[in-house]
């Protein structure tokens, strides 16, 4: 996984579980597999817990949404609630229209129906094609063979959510409430079409701990400003972004809110994992070589900060300047001034990794074989400070290669 970033405050009481996933907190299962709508790989993967769980989700913001959110949203609306999640890769179920609806709703139905649990306990996610309907004998075939492989694999689970992407995303920690170990998972899926405004990026988030409903949806939407909706790959945001979290309270903890003493360690954690899977999307970026990060500091305020580091991370002269290792700073510095965020030009630094090549808005005399040296690495971070502020903000991308034409010249064939 990526490299561990929580805060002071809390890096002594959280740890990565090594090898952790979906299933790392307790009464979590997974599984996956392969029901025929893609010729050979896994395409059906459900989730599910042992018991009803405090559920959230965060949607894209495309206005072609596509009929799983539809019916994943109207399934948590009724009581803050789910138990199980349904999804398919291969077809997206984005722009079907009514048949799409339909076919959404019959795969909730009979998921929940095969497994034995509230129908509104259950949420159905897709991701592939848009404006293919679901290939229904095949979904609902292998919704019927579930039963037999109720326990599955996680790692089954992980495989059958993927489109292009070139691995399996996911990740878990641990810490302390109230003397209990709380555990939080997550399993995501995006390497093309992504540039989340929540709102193809999916991610699947577990915990058992026992949180209030409110605050749960609160604090997801809140880090997921900060780490699914800073990543980029193509500029592009899809039909089917979605993030839900899970939480079913078997921990035992006192229940979560604001309010409680070791709140701040929960957010941290839900933190870190989002953190943790949206880089890995950056990374696992269709055609891409480099995960490049962008920092900003000295911003006006954070949002400022976040605004211009996605300005920067988004920029395909940037990026592809990143993918030939030309140390372009000039590139940089355009993104960051149509970023439409207020600076001053005269304040503007920016370093490619230990390299400064723009010192309050000055050209600095560098080493352009260092540079090179720099960008050749397969991880790149550009810092620029601001110079007006406090603010900060960190952005994930990756490079842009010849490769990514490629994949997605013919992404139907």
């Amino acid at each position: 996984m990526g490299e561990y970033t929580s805060n002071l405050v809390t890096k002594d009481k959280i740890h990565v579980v090594e090898g952790g996933n979906v299933t790392t907190p307790a009464g979590f299962k997974a599984g996956g597999l392969h029901c025929g709508i893609r010729k050979s790989k896994l395409d059906l993967g459900w989730l599910y817990s042992d018991v009803p769980a405090s559920a959230a989700g965060v949607y894209t913001t495309n206005l072609f949404q596509a009929a799983p959110l539809k019916v994943t949203q109207e399934s948590i609306a009724k009581e803050n609630k789910l138990q199980a999640i349904i999804i398919n890769s291969g077809v997206a179920n984005a722009c079907t229209g009514e048949q799409g609806l339909r076919d959404a709703y019959k795969m909730r139905t009979k998921f929940a129906e095969t497994i034995g649990i509230e129908e509104h306990h259950t949420a159905v996610a897709s991701t592939g094609v848009i404006g293919e309907l679901l290939p229904m004998d095949k979904i609902e075939d292998g919704i019927n063979r579930i039963k037999d492989q109720e326990n599955g694999f996680v790692s089954r689970f992980e495989t059958a959510i993927l489109t292009t992407d070139t691995k399996e995303k996911a990740a878990a920690i641990q810490f302390e409430i109230d003397g209990q170990t709380v555990s939080i998972g997550g399993a995501a899926k995006g390497s093309g079409m992504i540039h989340p405004n929540m709102a193809t990026m999916l991610s699947f988030i577990t915990t058992d701990a026992n949180i209030d409903d409110a605050a749960l949806s609160q604090a997801l939407k809140d880090i997921t400003n900060k780490s699914f909706n800073m990543i980029t790959v193509d500029g592009d945001t899809s039909t089917n972004d979605m993030v839900l979290v899970m939480a079913n309270g078997k921990a035992n903890n006192q229940k979560l809110s604001p309010a409680h003493p070791e709140w701040d360690v929960f957010v941290q954690g839900l933190g870190d994992i989002c953190a943790l899977l949206a880089k890995e999307i950056a990374r696992d970026g269709e055609g891409a070589t480099k995960l490049v990060e962008v920092q900003v500091t000295g911003a006006g305020s954070d949002e400022a900060a976040r605004a211009i580091s996605k300005s920067v991370i988004s920029s395909n002269l940037v990026k592809t300047a990143i993918h030939g290792s030309d140390a372009n700073w000039g590139r940089i510095i355009t993104a960051v001034g149509y970023s439409g965020q207020k600076l001053d030009p005269d304040q503007v630094s920016i370093c490619l990794g230990p390299v400064s090549v723009v010192k309050k808005g000055v050209p600095v005399n560098f080493n352009e074989d260092e540079a090179k040296q720099y960008l050749l690495q397969d991880n790149i971070t550009i810092y620029v400070e601001l110079g007006d502020g406090n603010g900060e903000g960190t952005a994930w991308g990756c490079d842009l290669s010849y490769e990514y034409v490629r994949i997605n010249a013919s992404y139907r064939t």
